[in-house]
């Protein structure tokens, strides 16, 4: 079982290239809004601790099954504890799979474009009041790290790509290269 980490700031493109990468391999997405939309349309609000208990039993389930792997994307603060902590969760889940970590970089400005996207809207319903979503981007900047530091990923399968200038198709291929996927 392989799982592919996805991680990198908010409209950075994951779940784009997570579509493309699923299209050219034999891997499942997960991405980060299937479990984040149903919970905010039905609770009207972020719950975070329930967005986590049911990604965990989908990992879990997950883990056990017979499938070739998953693509799981995640927005990744690097100077908070609890986002650390919660990779590490992910791996002690997925402790028999090849794990896989991509990290994607952009700039802002190019992040601002596709936050707005066709793709992205239709996917994610809480990110169609653009002002809204726009200003979630300009405040996880302000508050948090959402990039790492040169050498600060130590895992074995590691990659960071700037994707400014790339397209997802681009991207995905890359990776699939990179880890012979």
């Amino acid at each position: 079982m392989k799982l592919i980490m996805i991680f990198g700031d908010q409209a950075v493109g994951k779940m784009t290239v997570g579509q493309k990468l699923e299209a050219i391999t034999n891997l499942k997405l997960f991405h980060g809004h299937v479990v984040i939309e149903p919970i905010l349309e039905l609770f009207g609000e972020f719950k975070g601790q329930l967005i986590k208990n049911v990604r965990e039993l989908i990992f879990k389930e997950f883990a056990k099954s017979n499938n070739y792997g998953m693509i799981f994307t995640y927005t990744w603060a690097f100077d908070r504890q609890e986002d650390w902590d919660y990779v590490k969760s992910i791996q002690t889940i997925f402790k028999n799979a090849e794990i896989y970590y991509v990290e994607l970089v952009a700039s802002q400005q190019v992040r601002l474009q596709r936050n707005a996207t066709p793709n992205r809207l239709k996917h994610k319903q809480s990110k169609r009041n653009l002002e809204l979503s726009n200003n979630l981007i300009y405040e996880f900047n302000s508050k948090y790290r959402m990039q790492s530091r040169e050498g600060e990923i130590k895992f074995k399968n590691y990659i960071k790509i700037d994707n400014t200038n790339l397209s997802a198709t681009k991207v995905a291929k890359m990776i699939k290269e990179k880890f012979n996927l």
